[in-house]
């Protein structure tokens, strides 16, 4: 059996919350990390394959040829379908890359209508009359108005949409939601007729995901948070498309030391910094001191620590503090000096005996997945909702990571994560 559907994440973090709910039905997921080299005909794909990119910040141009290639070689899998993950916080700006993307993929697959659902209730993210909200916030109140790379000043997702594409676009409200499948076909139809080649798509419980999943599950392309992709294995099952779900595998043994690098300063992850830091020997990476003097300091406080102590090197910052460096090095150039320091310390942590790796921010996690050269993830149990252990290899080396998105998580995360690993390793 081929590719059932094809998906691509624009970050790390968002590609293995897909994965890992996708992977809560039972059925084979794959997780590769960009563009796999190896021939789609040589490769061992799964029902659903996931491709992680790192383009959620980088140029237009060079977003759409990243998912262009990504599309390509799920094409060459065998998928007819596919799915355009992004966060459910719509990370975005006014230029892009959600609505260049989606646009770009339609044009390639012949699709001529998609919809936008980042709803995931279970996170409390919610769709209301085309508004996103963050818990009870909108969006452009919630503590994402001042995101350091894609600041969120307009909550609702049309505006947001509207200069990213040259298509028209829409709404599917929650009233037409709640009337179940058929009516939201049929109010999809309807602006098919009118046009709308863009459609918002209210959601604000977990039944509306079923309802979206069962209406949209034979579009050529859907985009959105990993949430509404959640009901598609099911769905697929159901109507034959997958046969079978996978069989769990056994967990592989890795060895017992750890370490947190967490580049994200959302407001949770501030939060979960500081509820860890009393129970693991911590370092924080000052960008102007990077800057001006390099990682040599970090690289030295990691050397001198036990690799089986818990670690947490951190670049967390509180909004203030962070616009502070920011108008000082410029925003690109702040974040690529932290993103540098935190992957040449991945590494040294790998090569002192770090086996368990947890990874806290969607830019962090792309330099320490690149910088230990994990190009594949296999899924296994969720830490918390959307966030699962993988395992994976650097080299010859097995090893176990987490990716968390800087919103996602209880307060407790890190002490939980490794306390899920003790229990499924």
């Amino acid at each position: 059996m081929g590719v059932v559907l094809g998906c691509i994440a624009d970050d790390f973090t968002g590609a293995t919350d897909l994965a890992g709910l996708l992977a809560r039905s039972g059925v084979k997921v794959s997780l590769r990390m960009g563009v796999p080299e190896e021939a789609p005909e040589d490769a061992d794909v799964a029902a659903f394959e996931v491709i992680a990119l790192k383009c959620r910040t980088v140029p237009v141009a060079e977003a759409v040829a990243e998912t262009r290639a990504a599309l390509d070689w799920l094409r060459r899998a065998g998928a007819e379908r596919f799915f355009w993950k992004y966060c459910s916080t719509f990370d975005s700006t006014a230029e892009g890359n959600i609505g260049p993307v989606a646009e770009a993929l339609m044009a390639e697959i012949g699709a001529e209508q998609t919809i936008y659902c980042p709803a995931f209730p279970e996170n409390g993210r919610a769709i209301f009359m085309g508004n996103l909200f963050v818990g009870e916030l909108p969006l452009a109140e919630s503590p994402m108005k001042d995101h350091p790379l894609t600041p969120m000043r307009d909550s609702n997702l049309m505006r947001l949409i509207e200069p990213q594409v040259t298509g028209k676009v829409g709404l599917a409200n929650r009233l037409t939601v709640a009337r179940g499948p058929e009516a939201l076909k049929a109010r999809l139809d309807e602006l098919k007729a009118q046009g709308v080649a863009h459609v918002v798509v209210d959601a604000v419980a977990d039944e509306d995901l079923g309802i979206i999943a069962e209406a949209c599950h034979d579009m050529k392309l859907m985009t959105g948070g990993s949430a509404v992709a959640m009901p598609l294995p099911g769905i697929y099952l159901r109507e034959g498309s997958i046969t079978e779900a996978a069989k769990r595998e056994s967990a592989p043994q890795v060895g017992k030391g750890s370490i947190v690098f967490s580049g994200s300063c959302s407001a949770m992850t501030r939060a979960q910094v500081a509820d860890y830091l009393p129970k693991a020997a911590g370092y924080k990476l000052d960008p102007l001191d990077l800057a001006a003097n390099g990682p040599q300091a970090a690289r030295d406080w990691l050397a001198a620590q036990d690799p089986e102590t818990p670690k947490i090197i951190y670049a967390t910052a509180e909004p203030e503090d962070v616009a502070k460096v920011q108008a000082e090095l410029g925003v690109a150039e702040a974040g690529e000096l932290v993103e540098s320091a935190l992957a040449q310390l991945a590494q040294d942590a790998l090569a002192q005996g770090v086996r368990r790796f947890v990874v806290a921010g969607g830019e962090t996690s792309g330099a320490v997945t690149k910088a230990l050269g994990v190009t594949a993830m296999e899924i296994d149990a969720e830490i918390a909702p959307g966030v699962p252990w993988t395992w994976c290899r650097s080299g010859d080396t097995q090893i176990a990571m987490t990716l968390k998105s800087g919103n996602f998580g209880a307060v407790t995360f890190f002490t939980n994560a490794f306390e899920k690993l003790e229990q499924i390793s």
